[in-house]
């Protein structure tokens, strides 16, 4: 396994603290994408670039086929962020 840069775990904890930051105003049972803008709001106060919606084109025999997928959050151009608001994670939840 590959140590993370600083730079990376510096980005990754920043992450982790602002979404610890909004689940712990907000709760459990809101909607995604109220969670997300949260995190967002979260992450510009904190200075931290990131992007959200990110279109994920999928790559089939060297077509580029634009399938819909989007990431939620794409932060510092380095980490996919995913909000989940469910109860417990399912092993469809691990894609």
């Amino acid at each position: 396994m590959v140590e993370p840069s600083p730079e990376h775990a510096r980005l990754a904890q920043q992450i982790v603290d602002a979404a610890f930051a909004v689940h712990s105003a907000l709760g459990p049972g809101l909607l995604e994408s109220v969670y997300e803008r949260c995190v967002g709001y979260e992450l510009e106060a904190r200075k931290i670039p990131y992007e959200r919606q990110v279109a994920l084109p999928v790559r089939y025999r060297d077509v580029r086929i634009d399938a819909g997928y989007r990431m939620d959050l794409l932060v510092g151009g380095l980490v996919v962020l995913e909000i989940k608001a469910i109860e417990k994670i399912l092993p469809v939840h691990e894609a």
